[in-house]
């Protein structure tokens, strides 16, 4: 078993970068523990051991329990909101409302259920965190479910949705199923790939009108939106990413 790190071994100089790699290992190891045991079950003695490190040296870097989990949480949501952001960015502006809600799903889920152990730790989280470590993780939900509100909101826009709908109520659930996967999926239920095909199957014959309700030229805020896109390709303006 590898040798535990003492406080003295990984504080160093507290700007530097060994101290900034096992700062970062200390928040890799808290997301892989809040994602399997939550918030109740989350102890700092198994993040130390996690980390392979003693548990006084976490102290170094976060000052409570509370502050580790709060930083593990805001940065699931504000990763895939990001993650989200630069995916739809990089749809061709001409791709319709409906294929963009698709490529939503796809992004969150991949995001959700492979990609990172920030953000199956924050979604698995969120009813169960406190309400004095919520409110930057609370931010971070505004947005993510803002851009959400744009895609289904487009959609209604452009003759994407089922008239009968709630635009609102859709969005949620859809959101919903998606959130729960990660407390249902591994791969021994199926491939991912076949996870992700299924879910985007029936998010666009749940939401999309029938084939003659389809619009058959590009409404306004389509054309609004490619316009926007070509604007922003032709000043080399794309969007942020910010890091851990």
């Amino acid at each position: 078993m590898p040798k535990k790190s003492t406080p003295d071994e990984t504080a160093g100089n507290n700007g530097g970068p060994k101290s900034e790699r096992t700062r970062q290992r200390v928040l890799d190891a808290a997301a892989r523990v809040l994602s399997r045991k939550g918030y109740a079950g989350t102890r700092l003695a198994d993040v130390a051991d996690e980390a392979e490190l003693q548990a006084p040296a976490i102290y170094y870097y976060y000052s409570s329990r509370e502050e580790l989990i709060e930083e593990v949480m805001w940065t699931g949501l504000a990763h895939m909101a990001d993650h989200l952001e630069q995916t739809l960015d990089e749809i061709p502006a001409e791709t319709t409302a409906l294929e963009r809600i698709e490529s939503a799903v796809e992004a969150h889920l991949r995001f959700e259920l492979s990609v990172s152990d920030y953000t199956a730790a924050a979604i698995r989280n969120a009813g169960q965190i406190p309400e004095q470590i919520r409110a930057r993780y609370d931010q971070e939900a505004t947005r993510y479910g803002d851009i959400w509100r744009k895609l289904f909101q487009d959609a209604l826009e452009e003759g994407y949705l089922r008239p009968e709908l709630d635009a609102g109520a859709a969005r949620m659930l859809v959101l919903g199923a998606l959130n729960w996967a990660a407390e249902w999926w591994n791969p021994r239920r199926g491939s991912l790939e076949k996870t992700i095909s299924t879910a985007k199957t029936i998010v666009r014959h749940g939401l999309s009108p029938d084939p003659d309700q389809v619009p058959t030229v590009p409404p306004r805020s389509r054309t609004r939106r490619t316009a926007r896109a070509t604007a922003r390709k032709q000043t080399g303006v794309t969007t942020d990413t910010r890091s851990a």
